[in-house]
């Protein structure tokens, strides 16, 4: 869970306003998306987060909290949510270099997005704005043609597209984390992962079998021995 005032700050300078769309990138245990649903409206309120685990502690927390309608997904935060773009305020809860760029492809024409941006304790709060009339990618961004009626691939942005809008001051707060990362994700390497299972079915206890081999080898005397 993020302080309250660095929550403060980044939607400060977020600065939602009553039915922005808004996507939550790192939805931890809700307490930011709730706040924006207090500010969006509940259903205008959608977040993220790469951890299977803290989704569904968000999802509990929201509902006990009274705000069922915000969506709570599962998902690689790098990716977005391209199914529910365009929105018009998007907040990273996590720090990166620059923003990711399918994050910034479902960003709308005028809309805001801030995030942590630098590596380790080098952080700063950025908030950047689309000064850009392309659509956004995803069906919500297809643009018809008015000659043929066929659907045309909408333009999509970049982060050369966006354009600084303020500074919030210095934070620190994790890296973004891209699918593999997360805890709990599955170990590609046979001799690692099956030492961690090991090491939680206490296969070296002292009840397994060179416990025992021990014990009777104490007891054994002279020629027995």
């Amino acid at each position: 869970m993020l302080s309250p005032s660095n929550a403060a700050r980044l939607l400060s300078a977020l600065d939602p306003g009553a039915g922005d769309e808004t996507l939550v990138v790192g939805a931890g245990i809700g307490y930011t998306a709730a706040v924006l649903a207090e500010v969006a409206g509940a259903r205008h309120v959608h977040a993220v987060d790469i951890s299977r685990r803290l989704v569904y502690d968000a999802r509990q927390n929201l509902s006990a909290a009274g705000y069922d309608a915000v969506l709570v997904d599962r998902a690689d935060g790098a990716r977005g949510l391209p199914a529910y773009a365009p929105f018009d305020r998007i907040l990273v809860e996590a720090a990166a270099v620059e923003p990711p760029r399918d994050v910034v492809d479902q960003l709308a024409p005028g809309g805001r997005l801030v995030l942590p941006r630098g590596r380790g304790a080098d952080q700063t709060v950025v908030a950047y704005e689309r000064d850009d009339d392309d659509a956004v990618s995803g069906d919500a961004g297809a643009v018809r043609s008015s000659d043929t009626g066929a659907v045309d691939a909408p333009d999509t942005a970049g982060p050369d597209d966006l354009v600084e809008a303020e500074t919030a001051g210095p934070v620190s707060l994790s890296p973004l984390l891209v699918e593999g990362e997360q805890a709990g994700a599955g170990v590609r390497n046979r001799t690692r992962r099956e030492d961690a299972e090991f090491s939680e079915q206490g296969y070296f206890a002292k009840t397994g079998w060179e416990h025992e081999w021990i014990d009777w080898d104490d007891r054994l005397t002279g020629t027995d021995r």
